[in-house]
C-alpha cells in the first residue's frame, strides 16, 4: 500500500475519484515557508479541464489548508492539502456492470484489492487524484523560485504536430507558465486543438510528448546508481497516470549516434564549468553537473473512449464489449504539463533537502 514518496520531502496522497474528499500530506517541509494560495488556485486551474478539448467534469477545486500552515507561512510540521470531490455522477459507472475499460486499472486493481477497491471513475488511480498534487507542488514550486530554480514544461508533441524547441530557457519558462495550453509556437496551438477535436470527433483520443526544463539546480545533487537523479524523477513521474516513457537529454533521440556526438564538452567560461552542448540533461553519474535538467515523457492516449471495445466482464471473467459512458478528456496532455512540473518540483525539493538540509530553503 505505498502512496508516499521521498525521503527529506514525504508526500503521501490519498483519496478516491468519487469519493468525498482527496488530498495531500507533505511532511518535511522548511519553517517559514511562503504560501501563496493565490498561486496554488492558479496552478490548480492550468490541470482544470476547459472547453471542448477537456471533460466535461470540471470540479472547482476549492481546497482547505487543514495543517501545517500559520500565517501564510509553512511551521514545518506536517502540512495536509483537503480538496472535495462535488461534481460526481457515479451512476455512469453503475451501469457498465463491472466491465474492466481497456487501458484503465480496473482489471489490475481488482486483482491486487479483491473486489474491494472503490472503481467508480477509477477510484484511487484517477487523474482526479492529481488536483492536490498540483495544490502541494505549487508550494514546492514557489520555494525553489526562491533559490533561482525554474521549472516549465511544454507540449513538445501532439499527434503528429511538433512545437519549436527550447531556446532561452528561462524566458521560454515565464512565457509557458502563464499559458493554460503550453506551446511555444502560438501556431502550435490552434493545430493541436484541432487535432484534439478531431479525436473527440471520432469517438477517440490523442497523446503526445511533454518536454520540461529545470534551471539553477546547483551541481552535486544526485547519489550514483540506486538514488540517481534520473531514477528518482523517473520513478516519481511514472506515478502520473498517462505517462509512459521518460527520457533524459537526448537520450532516445541521439544514442545510435557515436559518442562523439553524444558527449558534452566540457568548459571552463569564467569561473564556471558549462557544457557546451546538453545532451546529457544536465546529469552524470545520477548527479548533477549544473546544466538544465531537461526532460521528456511520453503521455499516452486517454483511455477512455465512446467506441466499443473488447473486455472482460469483471464479475465473471468471461468476453464481453464494452462502450465507456461519462464525461472524459479526448487529451490529458494540455491538463498533464502541470502535473509534471508538480512533480518534478517535490521531488527537486526533496533531493536539495537531503543535500543541503532543510533550512537552506530558507536561509
Amino acid at each position: 500500500m505505498k502512496n508516499t514518496f521521498g525521503q527529506s520531502l514525504q508526500i503521501t496522497i490519498f483519496g478516491e475519484s468519487h469519493g468525498p474528499f482527496i488530498g495531500v500530506v507533505l511532511d518535511g517541509l522548511a519553517p517559514g515557508l511562503d504560501v501563496d494560495e493565490d498561486f496554488i488556485r492558479s496552478q490548480l486551474s492550468l490541470r482544470r479541464p476547459s472547453g471542448a478539448i477537456s471533460t466535461a467534469r470540471v470540479e472547482a477545486d476549492e481546497y482547505t489548508l487543514a495543517s501545517g500552515v500559520f500565517k501564510n507561512k509553512t511551521t514545518g510540521t506536517p502540512l495536509c492539502i483537503l480538496i472535495p470531490n462535488q461534481n460526481t455522477r457515479s451512476e455512469d459507472y453503475d451501469k457498465a456492470n463491472r466491465v474492466a475499460r481497456p487501458g484503465h486499472a480496473d482489471y489490475t486493481a481488482m486483482c491486487k484489492y479483491h473486489g474491494f477497491e472503490d472503481y467508480r471513475g477509477g477510484g484511487h488511480f484517477s487523474g482526479r487524484i492529481t488536483a492536490p498534487i498540483v495544490a502541494a507542488g505549487a508550494i514546492a514550486i514557489k520555494a525553489l523560485a526562491q533559490k533561482g530554480i525554474l521549472i516549465g514544461t511544454h507540449i513538445y508533441k501532439l499527434a503528429d504536430i511538433s512545437d519549436r524547441e527550447f531556446e532561452d530557457l528561462n524566458e521560454d519558462i515565464n512565457a509557458l507558465n502563464s499559458k493554460a495550453f503550453a506551446v511555444l509556437d502560438e501556431t502550435a496551438e490552434g493545430r493541436m486543438q484541432e487535432a484534439i477535436l478531431s479525436a473527440a470527433k471520432d469517438a477517440d483520443s490523442v497523446g503526445g510528448i511533454l518536454e520540461t526544463a529545470i534551471t539553477g539546480v546547483p551541481e552535486g545533487v544526485g547519489e550514483p546508481w540506486f538514488d540517481t537523479v534520473e531514477g528518482i524523477l523517473s520513478h516519481a513521474l511514472f506515478s502520473i497516470p498517462g505517462i509512459k516513457g521518460v527520457q533524459f537529454g537526448a537520450g532516445f533521440d541521439k544514442v545510435c549516434r557515436r559518442g562523439s556526438e553524444f558527449n558534452d564538452p566540457i568548459r571552463n567560461d569564467n569561473g564556471s564549468i558549462r557544457t557546451t552542448t546538453n545532451n546529457n540533461g544536465g546529469i552524470n553519474g545520477g548527479i548533477t553537473n549544473g546544466m538544465p535538467i531537461m526532460i521528456k515523457c511520453a503521455v499516452k492516449p486517454t483511455p477512455s473512449i465512446y467506441r466499443e471495445q473488447q473486455s472482460i466482464c469483471l464479475n465473471t471473467l468471461e468476453n464481453a464489449d464494452i462502450a465507456i459512458e461519462g464525461r472524459h478528456d479526448p487529451a490529458i496532455i494540455h491538463r498533464a504539463r502541470v502535473v509534471v512540473d508538480s512533480i518534478c518540483a517535490l521531488t527537486v525539493y526533496d533531493m536539495l533537502s537531503a543535500r543541503f538540509g532543510t533550512d537552506w530553503f530558507v536561509g
